[in-house]
């Protein structure tokens, strides 16, 4: 006498599921953790990048700060409004258009980091805006 067999099927889901660590099935991984070690091998690979720079004798740029960064997007502005000459044609030429951007955007930061700015950092952003506008206003003859 044949033995009774179950005629059903099986289906085994090999979606990776579940957010416990340990339950990395059939070499899976989930989208944050294949994004987290993406961003760290582009990290290792930039940092290493700017190792040779330095070790090629070029001049470090100065830490990453929100002053080095107001002052990186003012001296942008300013070079859109004519008042200085780019840095690598040595060209004095007028965007109007283009400083506005650049002003609207210290403008925005300003409005997104109040309350949490340094007292310095706070003058600074409200010194460089009310110059570039004053210069903008004066460029554009209004």
């Amino acid at each position: 006498m044949e033995e009774n067999e179950d005629k059903g099927f099986k289906v085994n889901d090999r979606r990776k599921i579940s957010l416990d660590e340990k339950e990395e099935k059939n070499g899976y991984e989930s989208a944050a953790d294949t994004a987290a070690r993406e961003e760290a091998s582009a990290k290792a690979r930039f940092e290493e990048a700017s190792r040779g720079a330095e070790e090629r004798g070029r001049v470090p740029l100065p830490e990453v700060t929100l002053s080095t960064f107001i002052f990186s997007l003012s001296s942008s502005a300013l070079v859109h409004l004519g008042e200085i000459p780019e840095p690598d044609t040595q060209n004095v030429h007028m965007d109007l258009p283009m400083a506005k951007q650049i002003i609207d955007t210290l403008g925005m930061l300003q409005d997104k980091t109040r309350g949490n700015l340094e007292p310095d950092e706070d003058r600074l952003l409200k010194t460089v805006l009310y110059d570039l506008r004053m210069r903008y206003v004066q460029k554009s003859g209004k």
